[in-house]
């Protein structure tokens, strides 16, 4: 079945179909970190919103090149055009080489991915690779007059260059406003006008990362890295630019801008922004004292949560919220996730021991559509996890007898459920170890309610109800059934 998929564009500010600019072929391009500190909770929601984007894309049947960027250099402190490189200054506090920084918390951020079962890109280019095609972009800009030289440093004219095309069209904001807010800061002296932007620095004698150009032993704007890795990797024009709704302003609208200069056009046909993420109703901050890693939260170490919480767990809270509002994370919503998860997966074990019958009585055509339909409304995963725990009541009416379901049907109901938990949501069963030791109690209780039914048929019953006293007191709910038992362990 052929599926019409409709995404929210930044840009129009509308869904719009999705139609690729190749057939059968999508170029998705996403930010990706800034590699100076382990990974913390903002970074998990780009990568798991773009991640499904990737994997619903490839369900369809598009061959994807998902390219998502490592900043390891130009990225400066508070994102102004002055002061030290985020990496460097790691550096400097770590009393490592910058290169050392770079690949410590690349391999932390790539773990904590793999953890969260995020499929890792087709590329992941990275800044310091590609100054050779930073450099030309900026030469490029140069001779279409959109930039000027400063000491050294090179400057976007956004003046100038707002009188041909459309700067602040992304993020909807007024270049008077823009001038008016910039004028005043500070390390605006080289600059014709506040709210122009470096493409290149020029390298103060005790920065750490630079490079010859033919304008001085510098390194590039943080603006400039993912215009000419992106058109590099992707060609001059492509489908989907994804980010964080943080990153629209000022870096996508000066990569449009870049683009606009070099290209002559936006090389992007649909912008994707999620939103940000918020602790107990408040922004998350370092400040706020709220700021928790994904470590933290997979180790319960951090004074902010009563317990740990698994990657999965992380997850699936994520996927309950559309990927454009806001999330609020709490140690109370993250317990009812974790209980959501619980359920959803034991029913889908339930699938493989199902009851067959000849007729169904369950309208499994009608979940697999409604899921579909959700997914191609701008990716919405909650609707698709409201749908799939409507599929949850189902399967367990039809365990516990109340419903039928034939033989046919329960193939396309297992589809169903293989398609959209793990290959679309990416959802995994419980990590192995925990898996394991769950086995085992699984195996005792069997044990234990299987001699009871023994005592049962003695009329043995004394030990047949201190059996269901002593687990039952232990929080195991047990009901009986014409064929054996059922049980289960209440949180």
């Amino acid at each position: 079945m052929e599926q019409q998929l409709l995404i929210y564009n930044t840009l129009s500010k509308k869904k719009e179909l999705f139609v690729p600019f190749t057939p059968g072929f999508v170029g998705l391009y996403v930010c990706g970190p800034t590699v100076y500190g382990d990974a913390h909770l903002g970074h998990s929601r780009p990568a798991i919103t773009f991640d499904l984007v990737n994997r619903y894309l490839q369900h369809l049947g598009y061959k994807v090149r998902y390219v998502r960027n490592i900043t390891d250099v130009g990225h400066l402190v508070a994102d102004a055009d002055e002061g030290d490189d985020k990496i460097g200054r790691k550096a400097r506090v770590e009393q490592l080489e910058p290169m050392e920084v770079v690949q410590k918390y690349t391999n932390s951020y790539r773990r904590n991915m793999t953890q969260l079962n995020v499929l890792p890109p087709s590329i992941e280019p990275t800044a310091t690779g590609h100054i050779i095609e930073q450099i030309e972009v900026v030469r490029k800009v140069l001779e279409k007059g959109y930039a000027y030289e400063s000491n050294g440093s090179i400057y976007f004219d956004v003046e100038k260059y707002s009188h041909d095309y459309h700067y602040g069209k992304l993020s909807g904001r007024n270049l008077d406003d823009m001038l008016s807010n910039t004028r005043e800061l500070e390390g605006q002296e080289e600059k014709h006008s506040g709210a122009d932007f470096a493409i290149w620095k020029k390298a103060q004698p005790e920065h750490l990362m630079h490079w010859p150009s033919p304008w001085s032993e510098g390194f590039p704007g943080w603006h400039t890295e993912c215009i000419a890795m992106s058109t590099k990797y992707l060609g001059e024009t492509f489908d989907i630019h994804g980010g964080g709704m943080d990153l629209m302003f000022p870096h996508h609208e000066a990569e449009i801008a870049q683009s606009c200069a070099t290209l002559g056009h936006d090389s992007v046909r649909y912008w994707m922004h999620n939103n940000m993420i918020t602790i107990n109703g408040q922004k998350m901050g370092k400040s706020l004292g709220n700021f928790i890693l994904l470590d933290e939260f997979f180790s319960g170490t951090h004074p902010l949560l009563d317990q740990a919480y698994s990657p999965m767990v992380i997850r699936f809270f994520m996927l309950q919220a559309q990927y454009r509002s806001t999330l609020d994370f709490s140690n109370e919503a993250l317990k009812a996730a974790e209980k959501g998860l619980e359920r959803l997966m034991k029913a889908v074990e339930l699938l493989d021991i199902l009851p067959v019958s000849t007729n169904s009585t369950v309208d499994v055509a009608s979940l697999d559509k409604a899921c579909y339909e959700a997914m191609n409304d701008d990716f919405n995963s909650p609707i698709v996890v409201a749908n799939l725990f409507d599929g949850v009541r189902m399967i367990n009416a039809i365990n516990d007898g109340k419903e039928s379901i034939d033989a046919d049907d329960l193939v396309k109901l297992k589809k169903l459920y293989h398609d959209f938990v793990f290959d679309i949501l990416g959802l995994q069963q419980p990590e192995t170890a925990v898996a394991s030791q769950q086995g085992i109690l699984n195996g005792v209780v069997e044990l234990l309610l299987n001699l009871r039914m023994e005592a049962k048929a003695n009329k043995d019953w004394a030990t047949s109800d201190r059996i269901r006293n002593e687990l039952t007191a232990l929080g195991f709910e047990i009901k009986d059934k014409k064929d054996g038992f059922e049980w289960t362990l209440k949180k």
